[in-house]
């Protein structure tokens, strides 16, 4: 059984992870300091090491606990750079405006994060659970996850503080979902200063990453009904994601 301080341990290792990360990328930037600047909402200039440090972070604190929720981090947050390099300049938002260029026949890269997410989520919810229905729902409840916590990255803060919200209640758990829920608070606990004081920003590279590691700690936390509840919050969020984001850009 994973004691409280085997999840106080996995918090402060992915806190560590996390700002360690942040700290290397800072000190020597791959291309150099100007290609990791961006402006935010408020025209504000930002740093970008906070994102693929947040990806490694939770990626190498959930790997330790289980493979299914490294793998499903990874992935996640590989889908989030694809979207953060390749789309950085397309204004499309939303699974619906993405799905109609799809059909269209354009291929954008908020497409390739949508189906690369989707599998991800899968094939790590394939690996947590024994019984098929309960495999597909909790590779719905992990893409889920990543989907909404990038829906609420609107605004400083927002994303972690979300992951930390809803993150706590599985630190009363024991086993792999507790453990789980400690690293990807940790992770958030990591960047939330820097994020909210407008210094750093995870894009959908850091979002979608603490998103798969929070939605892998529900996913092992829950049995069917659980996983049912969460699955069909989590579609609702999803079919009104323009609503969930403008509340969570209203907030604060």
């Amino acid at each position: 059984m994973i004691t409280r301080a085997a999840r106080t341990a996995a918090f402060g290792t992915a806190l560590a992870l996390t700002r360690a990360g942040i700290t290397a990328l800072r000190a020597k930037a791959p291309g150099g300091p100007t290609r990791w600047e961006r402006e935010n909402y408020a025209g504000r200039t930002v740093e970008l090491y906070a994102g693929p440090a947040v990806a490694a972070g939770a990626a190498l604190g959930a790997a330790r606990t289980h493979r299914a929720a490294g793998f499903a981090v990874l992935a996640a947050g590989a889908c989030g750079a694809y979207d953060d390099v390749v789309g950085a300049g397309d204004s499309r938002r939303g699974f619906r405006a993405h799905l109609g260029a799809l059909r269209d026949g354009e291929v954008t890269s908020g497409a390739v994060k949508l189906f690369g997410i989707s599998a991800a989520g899968l094939v790590a919810g394939a690996m947590l659970k024994e019984r098929a229905l309960d495999k597909l729902l909790a590779g719905v409840v992990i893409a889920g996850t990543a989907h909404f916590v990038n829906l609420v990255d609107v605004r400083p803060g927002r994303a972690a503080g979300a992951v930390l919200a809803l993150g706590a209640p599985g630190l009363l758990r024991d086993g792999t979902a507790g453990q789980l829920s400690a690293v990807a608070m940790g992770v958030a606990a990591a960047v939330l200063p820097d994020d909210l004081g407008e210094r750093a920003m995870i894009g959908d590279t850091g979002a979608h990453a603490l998103g798969a590691a929070l939605g892998t700690a529900i996913a092992a936390g829950n049995g069917r009904a659980g996983l049912v509840a969460h699955a069909a919050a989590l579609v609702a969020a999803t079919v009104y994601g323009e609503k969930v984001s403008e509340v969570a850009r209203s907030l604060g």
